[in-house]
């Protein structure tokens, strides 16, 4: 029996070692200084301990007594830890009900127009628009034009990086120019194709579950990384039109109809390096290269159901029905957090969202518990390190509008983006969540959806190996030296 747990205790030093250097490797990997040198430590005192174990049962020595005790009790004192790290906590009720579970009393649909962007950015002074938008709103009127004094809605993209940014502002607006020239209606909302009338035979030929699973074959062929599908709740449409793009200014102020029953909703992973330099421009590109790679696979998505006889609506930068991040829960790809994000099991927050929404009978996927509700109550990463302090600390949501949350400061984020001349994501970037899913960081994001004992123990261990507020790293951008 001894000889057993000697042997099984020799097998477990040796598995701590290799994620040690698991975890030195992925550090490496990440160009994480602090966490590498930390790793490196950590390694050496894994391995040396398993030689040291080794070596000390090799000459018999934890053989004699008392030294067998303490190997006995050691060995029994590790598989209690390790019950203990692969327990599994109750289910989150609220998480596995969607967005429906975190409803606290009745919800009016948002009004797109109230939305920070649709203020600043489409509600020109000296217009009707204008007029008829701050009547309503006064309280918004002074505030907005302080900000639209400072240079612009957004201010001057690149600021943070100014004199140095030039290249970087070239590729965003480039990104950019995509989802713009993918806002005109018959884009985002395809008329049926007149070589459809060749596949309207298909229309009863095929069962939801196969038209699901091409749609999602489709989605991730096209670039997508994560899909899901939902059963599109009413209260996450858009009250009124406020976004106008292409000049469609009679859809201004419009109610928004959508009849549509289901939201196919995707995920893209945003490029770690890229995201490690926010709140500077790299990760502004990043997020741009990801709208423009949005808005291609959710129109080319409506094209594609478009054909085949049904109506399809496509969600992205420049047209938006729907709040997404909710619809996205109910679509099963991961929860909100604190900072407002969705996390995903797969990325972290480190993904953009995009969607379609349609009438084609589909199967909704299940929303899941991720333990993202637990960890966020207790990480607050995110609001220490949030440069406009928009993140709340609070450890219990409030309520906002009938749903429970923590409620992002918009306002001054908005100020944030408009003084950097990015879209800031320091908030995704230092997230435990964010980091490469190598091994060791899938076995930690296991263990840490699993019970809120890991959630503090990775919660800490983030802080020792990255810091507590970790700093922005550089990235080359192409740049040729």
């Amino acid at each position: 029996m001894l000889n057993t747990m000697i042997g099984m205790t020799l097998v477990g030093l040796f598995i701590q070692a290799l994620i040690g250097l698991g975890f030195l490797v992925s550090s490496l990997f990440e160009r994480e200084r602090r966490a590498s040198l930390l790793g490196l430590i950590q390694f050496l005192v894994m391995a040396g301990a398993f030689i040291v174990y080794a070596y000390l049962a090799w000459i018999g020595y934890l053989h004699t007594t008392p030294k067998s005790v303490i190997v006995t009790g050691g060995f029994i004192l590790g598989v209690l830890i390790i019950g203990v790290m692969i327990k599994r906590d109750p289910p989150n009720k609220r998480a596995v009900a969607g967005s429906k579970g975190y409803t606290s009393g009745q919800i009016h649909r948002f009004d797109e127009r109230d939305h920070v962007f649709a203020r600043n950015r489409s509600v020109v002074p000296d217009t009707e628009q204008y007029r008829t938008y701050y009547a309503s709103h006064p309280e918004y009127e002074e505030y907005d034009a302080q900000r639209r004094s400072k240079g612009g809605p957004t201010g001057p993209m690149g600021k943070i990086d100014y004199p140095h940014s030039g290249f970087e502002v070239a590729m965003a607006a480039a990104c950019l120019s995509i989802p713009h020239h993918l806002s005109q209606p018959g884009m985002y909302h395809p008329e049926q194709h007149p070589a459809a009338q060749q596949f309207v035979f298909f229309e009863k030929d095929f069962s939801p579950g196969e038209a699901t699973q091409r749609i999602k074959g489709f989605t991730r062929q096209l670039g997508a990384d994560l899909v899901g599908i939902a059963r599109l709740d009413p209260d996450w449409v858009y009250s009124k039109r406020g976004e106008i793009f292409s000049q469609n200014w009679k859809d201004w102020g419009q109610p928004i109809e959508l009849t549509h029953q289901y939201a196919i909703v995707f995920a893209e992973e945003m490029d770690i390096h890229m995201t490690q330099t926010a709140p500077h421009m790299p990760t502004l590109v990043e997020s741009m290269r990801n709208y423009a790679k949005g808005a291609f696979i959710s129109t080319q998505l409506a094209a594609f159901i478009a054909n085949l006889g049904y109506s399809a609506t496509a969600n992205h930068l420049r047209h938006y029905d729907i709040i997404l991040p909710p619809v996205a829960v109910d679509a099963g790809l991961g929860e909100i957090s604190r900072m407002g994000y969705l996390m995903t099991k797969e990325f972290g927050p480190r993904v953009r969202l995009g969607a379609v929404t349609t009438d084609m009978p589909l199967i909704p996927d299940k929303p899941v518990d991720l333990g993202i509700q637990s960890f966020c109550r207790l990480c607050k990463k995110c609001a220490a390190c949030c440069p406009s302090q928009s993140i709340p600390k609070d450890d219990e949501y409030t309520e906002t509008n009938g749903t429970l949350r923590w409620k992002l400061n918009a306002e001054g984020c908005f100020d944030y983006w408009a003084k950097a001349g990015t879209d800031c994501n320091v908030c995704m970037r230092v997230c435990p969540w964010s980091h490469e899913r190598t091994w060791p960081h899938q076995l930690i994001v296991w263990l840490t959806q699993r019970n809120r004992i890991n959630q503090r123990i990775f919660t800490f261990l983030d802080d020792v190996f990255y810091g507590k507020k970790p700093k922005s790293k550089t990235h080359p951008l192409l740049r040729i030296n």
